[in-house]
């Protein structure tokens, strides 16, 4: 009996193999927008620059943030690292989404996810958005395990619902609470680096598993390398 329902098993698997390049493609096409828009944002393409040469080098304010240790990251070479940093995610968005060199371009995307969750979002805790109901916080899970930092959590997730909640009332009292509503009730940023290790992880995998089968560039070009 437990060898049939292996057998059966297996031969599901099987008949959903043709389906098992999706998941490297969905992948593909959430992180791609997302690395596309903030490479763009990091170089002098996304403003005015005075030279053709300047469009290749990184936006000014963005070098000033890496670079100041006061107000920004205050990193070494701000210049290269946001340069780097800039056409990294630029064109590796672009490989991404076409499954062009997949796994080659993961490596540099996981680093500069690495580097901005420690220099950026490390000190801000997991959550990206802070969750205002402690009862249905991701921390209850930690907490049960007694995981440090958990009960900290939930006990922040109390203080973002009385702020909310203060901030709902001035809003409905003194404003256009239909209009201010329309797109979204307000939240408070969080900043953690819940984004950047979930893109990470996305990363992670695509380094393994590729682009995937039939959707991707690399899919056909290793296709037409094995027939010649």
């Amino acid at each position: 009996m437990k060898n049939k329902i292996i057998g059966i098993y297996d031969t599901i698997l099987g008949k959903l193999s043709f389906l098992d390049g999706l998941p490297a493609l969905l992948f593909r096409l959430i992180l791609a927008p997302v690395m596309i828009i903030a490479g763009y944002n990091k170089l002098a393409i996304s403003g005015e620059t005075e030279s053709f040469f300047d469009n290749f080098l990184a936006s000014p304010d963005v070098v000033q943030w890496f670079g100041n240790s006061e107000w920004g990251l205050g990193l070494p070479f701000p210049d290269l690292l946001a340069f780097l940093a800039g056409w990294s995610e630029f064109l590796g968005g672009w490989f991404l989404l076409l499954g062009l060199l997949t796994r080659l371009v993961s490596i540099p995307l996981m680093f500069t996810m690495v580097v901005a969750a420690t220099s950026v979002h490390w000190h801000n805790g997991w959550f990206a958005i802070a969750p205002t109901n402690p009862d249905t916080s991701a921390a209850q899970v930690l907490d049960w395990l007694s995981v440090p930092g958990a009960k900290e959590s939930l006990e922040n997730s109390l203080e973002v619902q009385n702020r909310i909640g203060i901030i709902r009332g001035l809003v409905e009292e003194h404003g256009s609470s239909d209009y201010l509503y329309e797109k979204g009730k307000p939240s408070i940023l969080n900043n953690g680096i819940e984004f950047s290790a979930i893109y990470f992880a996305m990363l992670f995998s695509l380094f393994f598993m590729g682009g995937g089968r039939f959707f991707s560039i690399d899919y056909w070009l290793k296709r037409v390398a094995l027939k010649e």
